[in-house]
């Protein structure tokens, strides 16, 4: 049974406190409460990256944030009751109050109901590496050793401890590296398929070669990422969020390297000294929901970019998942040598 005292928080926690409990209690909610119990709102891990997406600091009250209007209920119910209503209200937590108001408890439905995680993970290992030459003339990118194992090894675990062993592997250049390596997969403890891009079908087009359509949301990942990535947390913000498609994305800094002029006609009003601007990038890993095919076209090249404009054109909803875990991204030579350095580290 779950501690879910260990979810309690105040009104004066910040930001960054709540999101520290949030991870390190693996429970992935908080509740806060005033001094007498009351509670005020709850705070699950999309809460979070909602607020950060806003724009707010770490240091923003957690009153900023929180849901102040969450679905609970009354103590003193029948277990029966509380299961069927968090299935239909797809919770993963339910507090429940007593007549006052006062928290009393709180459920997690994987107390009441195990279920496995059916989600398939497709990831993306097809490409070329052509950046990262000489070392892949011979050897896929996803396959290059980071930590003493191959890339797609590392991601391929990192999925696995969120119990996400469902695999569909993208293959294309020097496929059979990947296969007589990784084979099925039961040698990892996961079970592994694979499909193969006989020309290029892009991020997206790829998904169009599985043999059945998906019934529930599913990852889609590029093959050569190293992230700390909660997929737990990023699967629950996909389905709170009710939306079609979810991009991972990730903050990006960039300095101009000379001073930015501001002016009004010929009159110069100021001057910023090589400012710095922040924007969010797309981070290669992505879920989509199973109605999602329908914008995917058969055998044609359709990257997942393309995809998101599509959905977002016929009025659709898709959402942004704001990573704050490690993540790098190796493309560049750079980026493979930082990746063996830091791996002890991130580990």
């Amino acid at each position: 049974m779950k501690n879910w005292q260990k979810t309690i928080v105040r009104e004066y926690n910040t930001l960054l406190e709540v999101m520290k409990i949030i991870d390190e209690s693996l429970l992935q909610f908080a509740v806060v409460v005033d001094i007498d119990n009351h509670l005020l709102g709850t705070v699950t891990d999309g809460d979070i990256r909602r607020g950060i997406l806003k724009g707010h600091s770490m240091d923003v009250l957690i009153t900023k944030v929180m849901n102040r209007n969450p679905i609970t209920a009354l103590e003193q119910k029948p277990k029966n009751f509380y299961l069927g209503l968090m299935k239909s209200k797809q919770l993963k937590q339910l507090p429940i109050i007593d007549k006052y108001n006062k928290i009393v408890d709180i459920i997690f439905i994987d107390n009441i109901s195990q279920g496995n995680k059916e989600n398939l993970v497709v990831l993306m290992v097809g490409g070329l590496g052509t950046r990262l030459r000489p070392l892949t003339d011979h050897i896929p990118k996803p396959m290059l050793k980071v930590g003493g194992k191959p890339i797609l090894e590392n991601i391929i675990e990192g999925f696995k401890q969120y119990g996400y062993t469902n695999f569909v592997l993208s293959v294309n250049y020097k496929k059979e590296i990947i296969q007589n390596y990784f084979q099925n997969g039961e040698a990892f403890g996961v079970s592994i398929t694979y499909i193969e891009e006989e020309k290029r079908m892009g991020t997206a087009g790829a998904l169009s070669l599985l043999p059945n359509k998906p019934t529930k949301p599913i990852f889609v990942m590029n093959g050569d990422l190293l992230t700390q990535v909660n997929f737990d947390q990023l699967m629950q913000f996909h389905e709170e969020n009710k939306k079609l498609a979810t991009m991972c994305v990730r903050e990006f800094e960039y300095q101009i390297p000379y001073g930015v002029i501001e002016i009004n006609g010929t009159n110069l009003l100021s001057i910023n000294e090589k400012p710095i601007h922040k924007s969010f990038v797309n981070a290669g890993i992505y879920v989509l929901s199973p109605e999602t095919f329908n914008y995917i076209p058969n055998d044609t090249f359709f990257d997942m970019p393309t995809l998101f404009e599509r959905i977002i054109k016929e009025d659709q909803f898709t959402a942004a998942f704001p990573i704050r875990e490690y993540w790098l991204d190796i493309g560049k030579m750079d980026d493979f040598k930082r990746a063996n350095e830091e791996y002890l580290e991130m580990k």
